[in-house]
């Protein structure tokens, strides 16, 4: 049943294949735990109380809340699929109640940060150096995702508009405009991939021999490069992802235009930029306003 619940995610949901791997975890570490505990081996055994069993687990182990809620989150579109295709007759996790929790502000790099990574740090002349600099500097003023990122293929650039066509999640594309300082590197990384490996596919970014970049080598990149210029714990793609997003609303950006450009599918996930730039505010006021202190 886990295979067609995988095929399901992947050909029905359109889910990217990262997140499809997640869900095979959640669900693998599930059924090992009803096997182990309870000795169970089929879905149309498990009850609500084992779902609930499993958490404590979790949290035992020193799972955080947010993981243990997404592992519920998976379990709950789990039995809906074997629900609607009569795998089971009843869905334990009806009684199974999903705590909610507080919007946790996203973390993101100062624009005076970002502005020593660009200007400050040297970057090797060779293909990897100029590679990884424009990779940053993309994601930075895109705030594509990393597996956007990473599927972007040289067809996908359209320089007289200069723009990038890019497939979010659910296979859904939308255009990013970029300025002209992204055209220029963007011709010089060209120049030099195409002499590095002349017979290399469409993938944009390739890594030192010439393959298509993979997760967790975009990952370490984004890391090492962020650790020279910031003390943020979260040195991740994804920050600057939200690092592009704050930026813009800082600057009074339309949250229309920043959901559009983050490829977001309601505005409701685009409204929490806007809590940074509130919060700002107030330190600006709080530090320079002489009645904000007072009693």
């Amino acid at each position: 049943m886990q295979a067609s619940f995988l095929q399901y995610l992947q050909y029905e949901k359109r889910f990217s294949e990262h997140t499809v791997l997640a869900y095979k975890k959640d669900t693998e570490q599930f059924f090992t735990f009803l096997k182990d505990i309870y000795s169970l081996a089929s879905a149309e055994e498990v009850r609500h109380f084992h779902i609930r069993s499993w958490v404590i687990h979790l949290l035992e182990q020193s799972f955080t809340p947010r993981s243990t809620r997404r592992k519920l989150s998976t379990l709950k579109t789990y039995f809906r699929f074997l629900l609607k295709h009569q795998h089971i007759q009843e869905n334990p996790m009806q009684k199974v109640t999903i705590p909610q929790m507080g919007k946790r502000l996203p973390v993101y790099v100062q624009e005076q940060e970002m502005e020593r990574l660009f200007s400050n740090v040297e970057f090797p002349n060779d293909y990897s150096g100029q590679r990884d600099r424009f990779m940053l500097e993309l994601l930075y003023t895109t705030g594509m995702r990393r597996s956007e990122l990473i599927h972007l293929k040289t067809t996908d650039i359209d320089l007289g508009r200069s723009v990038l066509r890019v497939l979010g999640k659910g296979n859904k594309e939308r255009l990013i405009p970029f300025g002209e300082s992204i055209r220029k590197q963007l011709l010089q990384y060209l120049d030099i991939r195409k002499l590095t490996f002349p017979n290399a596919d469409t993938h944009l970014f390739l890594t030192d021999k010439g393959t298509p970049l993979y997760p967790k080598l975009v990952y370490n990149i984004v890391k090492r490069y962020l650790s020279l210029v910031t003390t943020v714990e979260q040195r991740s793609p994804h920050v600057l992802r939200h690092s592009f997003a704050t930026h813009l609303s800082d600057h009074g950006a339309d949250l229309n235009a920043i959901k559009e450009l983050l490829g977001h599918a309601n505005l409701a996930a685009t409204q929490i930029y806007t809590h940074n730039s509130i919060e700002k505010l107030r330190q600006v006021y709080e530090q320079a306003h002489p009645k904000a202190k007072q009693e």
